[in-house]
Formats: C-alpha cells, sequence, structure tokens
C-alpha cells in the first residue's frame, strides 16, 4: 500500500494508520531527512526477525539504529553519558545523525541479541517522528538500499513502492528522499568518532 503524507502537516488520521500497521507486528517504509528508511516496532520481535530477512542480515549481526521522536527516552535504551556528549547530541538532533552509545541492559533483550552498542537516530522529519511519538516507543530502522550501481539509495516514493509493495505493509510517500545517508558517529569511548561521513556535518555541533 502506498500512503501519501504531506511532510509539512502530516495527517494525524494517516498517522494513526501506520502506527495500527506497527503494532500489529507490520513493516513500514518511510522518508527521514536523509533516505527512505525500512522500520518495524521495536518492541515486536518477529517484526525485527522479518525485517533482518528482509535485509539479508542476521539480526544478532545488523546495525539496526533506534529512530526516537527525541532525546527523552535515551536512558532506557543507553548507559548513561557524559553532560559534554549529551550536550553536542542535544544540539545536533533532530538532524542527519545516528550516534553510536553504549547499549543498555534492555537493547538486547529487544534485539534478541548479545549487543552491545545501540544507534540512536532523531530525523528532523516530522513524518517519522510523529509516527514514533504516536506509536509511543522508537522504530527499529534500517536504509533502504539500491541494487542500481551508481545510486545508492532508492529517492522516488513510488518506484520503492513498485519493488516492496510484496514485502512490506505500508510505503509511506512523503516525497522524494535523500540519497545521502546519515553521518554515523561513535562515542562509546567518550569522545567523538565519526566512522561513516554523511549528510550531518559534526564539526558545526563541536
Amino acid at each position: 500500500m502506498l500512503l501519501k503524507i504531506y511532510p509539512e502537516n502530516p495527517n494525524p488520521k494517516a498517522i494513526e494508520q501506520v502506527v495500527q500497521v506497527l503494532r500489529r507486528g507490520g513493516l513500514i517504509i518511510y522518508p527521514t531527512d536523509t533516505v527512505y528508511g525500512l522500520g518495524c516496532d521495536i518492541t515486536n520481535h518477529r517484526a525485527i526477525e522479518a525485517v533482518a530477512k528482509l535485509r539479508n542480515i542476521k539480526p544478532e549481526k545488523a546495525n539496526f539504529s533506534f529512530v526516537c521522536y527525541d532525546l527523552s527516552n535515551l536512558a532506557d535504551y543507553s548507559k548513561p553519558i557524559d553532560n559534554s556528549i549529551f550536550r553536542v547530541l542535544k544540539k545536533a538532533l533532530p538532524g542527519p545523525f545516528t550516534f553510536i552509545l553504549n547499549a543498555s541492559g534492555l537493547v538486547p533483550k529487544l534485539l534478541s541479541s548479545k549487543k552491545k552498542t545501540v544507534g540512536i537516530r532523531v530525523p528532523d522529519n516530522v513524518i517519522a517522528r510523529e509516527i514514533v511519538h504516536q506509536l509511543g516507543n522508537p522504530i527499529l530502522s534500517t536504509s533502504i538500499k539500491d541494487d542500481d550501481d551508481i545510486i545508492e539509495y532508492s529517492t522516488d516514493p513510488e518506484l520503492i513502492h513498485e519493488k516492496y509493495q510484496d514485502l512490506v505493509d505500508i510505503v509511506i510517500d512523503g516525497g522524494y528522499g535523500g540519497n545521502v545517508a546519515s553521518t554515523v558517529v561513535d562515542v562509546t569511548s567518550g569522545e567523538f568518532e565519526v566512522i561513516r561521513e554523511g549528510k550531518g556535518d559534526l564539526e558545526a555541533y563541536l
């Protein structure tokens, strides 16, 4: 199903429709402030397994990120972080970054793995954040990759729908997506280490 949602003023009924699908263990493809993402409810093990299967990776080895509404429930998923790090996160988010943090004890249980780290995303995209807000907990997310050798990420929601319509429950058309992924920053050592250059410029926030 292709569902049009306008990013400037998302229709609450459309957001609720997406949330109901997530609560039932469904998979969605949705827009972010970078590339389109494939997501599910982090509390649904079968949905997490389905995402991993779709990406052809084992759940325990996957580097999924948690898309959050804001930083208010950071303590649920990560071990305590220094105030200096938190200040940078607060300035940089919402924004095109994935911050790798030391995971709290809850994360391995959610993912049925032994993961010691968690990637946290707060995208600067109203659709994504409203879905998470209404759901009441983060969604597990991974980028939609393209098979094309030149274009790494799919940007046209109609083409994404053609490809994934039989594999996911909803593809949200929130307009054209970007083709540059988020900047991934590892802060598990207490320092900021950029491990993938992407759309976000971390230097602007340090």
